[in-house]
């Protein structure tokens, strides 16, 4: 019974979500409250929420602060080299854009932090989809899916509660799935590839006005300098021209439409569509910058990149106190501060609303015990021929089960199930270890991941739409990560 709630209760989120009949946080809450009544458990509903908000309150606390200082980080110019050069190898054509978006996903993503890849691959590309007209749901899908690949990494999450639920060396995990992760990632690219030629093919080819400029013999500011391009028109297959903002439209030109949409019918956007959503991209003349402090930054980052991959303190503990340090060095002055924080405040109440909401759901699904029927209903399933070939299966299984599923309920309740299965048939525990990071692609998009919400909020794009165009895609990357894993002998 708690096995055929648990998945209807996925399911009816999944459906209401993606058919936008309810919003993520509505729904995080009352359908698992719902289920919680029908498996006769809601007297126990209080106890089981306050449990849930109690496991993901470090985890609220971490990306409030993680938001505030790599926002900070952001305003005063610490990224920019990184922007500058993805911006100008992307120019204004749409294939060079979406796989600088993956580049960029790609890169940030070593950091470790899924909120922080997407605060900055957003920040960065976001007004130049906008003026290009290129579909918002592209971007947030490649950056997530570049993430989920890199989140593997070892001090990423994944591969560190592996190597602690199985006992094992984090290193003897990693260290070998590198081959195969790194063809997930070319697959990335090269999904980005040919995604990006889909929005060619639907909006032409586009010109910057520095490159016409030039071509014309005038001199022209360089075009990756200017961050923020206005559309002036479609072309369907040709080549169009991107006028530079006015002066009156210059602190809208990142702004745009709600970008819900899937990216199969919409144009160019013009000028004057839609600038209301007060998005302010990276522009490089603003007041925020702070060029004599960039070294101070970049060492202030490095320190606490490494002190969290050491664990010389909790990562909430080091976000707070790096925040704190950040704000009060680069903004002494206390109305700047508030300004900061200010400026960031919208982000930081989304994605803790998103956490606390999603903690009921997390709360039920363990309290009430549908988790752990749901994950022994799925291994007894697994016929006894495919022993021999658990790892195989822990791969497979790893998909819907960290989508499903938070990566601490499988990893800490699952994996050592499925090890203890492999163990009986000869299977190494490391083999099903390094199995069972290739869904990771995919539970970068899980309604259960608090940095998904950063993604979808900051791009404008409706999960639910997010949703509907990632899941394939990371599904596929990680089936490739899967299939390469098995032809090199490491799974």
């Amino acid at each position: 019974m708690l096995t055929f709630l648990g998945f209807a209760m996925i399911a009816t989120f999944l459906v209401l979500i993606m058919m936008k009949k309810m919003s993520p946080i509505a729904a995080l809450v009352l359908i698992p409250a719902l289920f919680c009544v029908f498996a006769g458990k809601g007297a126990h509903l209080g106890d089981y929420v306050i449990d849930g908000v109690g496991k993901l309150a470090p985890t609220a606390a971490m990306l409030m602060f993680a938001i505030v200082y790599f926002g900070v980080m952001i305003d005063v110019g610490l990224f920019d080299p990184i922007v500058r050069g993805i911006l100008r190898f992307c120019k204004a054509d749409p294939v060079r854009v979406v796989v600088g978006t993956a580049v960029l996903a790609a890169i940030v993503s070593l950091d470790g932090d899924g909120s922080t890849t997407f605060m900055i691959t957003v920040s960065a590309m976001y007004p130049l989809y906008k003026r290009l007209g290129l579909s918002l749901v592209v971007m947030t899908g490649v950056a997530a899916t570049a993430n989920g690949v890199m989140n593997t990494l070892p001090w990423g999450g994944p591969t560190a509660r592996a190597a602690t639920a199985l006992k094992l060396d984090a290193s003897d995990i990693f260290v070998p799935m590198i081959p195969a992760l790194a063809v997930g990632l070319v697959f990335v690219f090269i999904l980005a590839y040919v995604l990006g030629l889909k929005e060619r093919r639907r909006i032409g080819t586009l010109v910057l006005p520095g490159d016409v400029e030039q071509v014309s013999g005038q001199s022209a500011e360089p075009a990756e300098e200017r961050l923020l391009v206005a559309a002036t028109g479609s072309a369907e297959g040709g080549t169009a021209a991107l006028a530079e903002p006015s002066a009156a439209s210059a602190s809208a030109s990142a702004s745009g439409g709600t970008g819900t949409g899937s990216g199969s019918d919409s144009g160019p956007v013009p000028d004057s569509a839609a600038p209301e959503d007060g998005f302010q991209g990276l522009d490089p003349r603003r007041a925020t910058l702070r060029p004599r402090l960039y070294w101070f930054n970049a060492g202030l980052t490095v320190a606490l990149l490494a002190a969290m991959i050491m664990e010389l303190l909790p990562i909430p503990v080091l976000f707070l106190l790096g925040a704190a340090l950040a704000l009060t060095v680069n903004f002494p002055h206390m109305p700047d501060q508030k300004a900061r924080i200010a400026a960031h405040a919208d982000n930081v109440l989304n994605v803790a609303g998103m956490v606390f909401a999603a903690a009921v759901f997390t709360g039920v699904l363990s309290g009430t015990g549908m988790v752990k029927h749901m994950a022994d209903w799925l291994v007894g399933a697994i016929p006894e021929g495919m022993g021999p070939h658990m790892a195989l299966v822990t791969g497979l299984l790893s998909l819907p089960l960290t989508y499903f599923m938070s990566n601490d309920g499988f990893y800490f309740g699952v994996l050592p199930v499925l090890a203890e299965a492999g163990a009986a048939h000869g299977v190494s525990p490391l083999e099903i270890a390094r199995a069972s990071l290739v869904g990771q692609a995919l539970h970068m998009s899980s309604p259960l991941v608090p940095a998904v919400y950063v993604l979808v909020g900051m791009a404008r794009v409706e999960f639910g739409d997010h949703t509907r165009f990632t899941v394939k895609w990371a599904v596929l990357t990680s089936l490739v990560v899967l299939g390469a894993g098995m032809l090199f002998g490491i799974i």
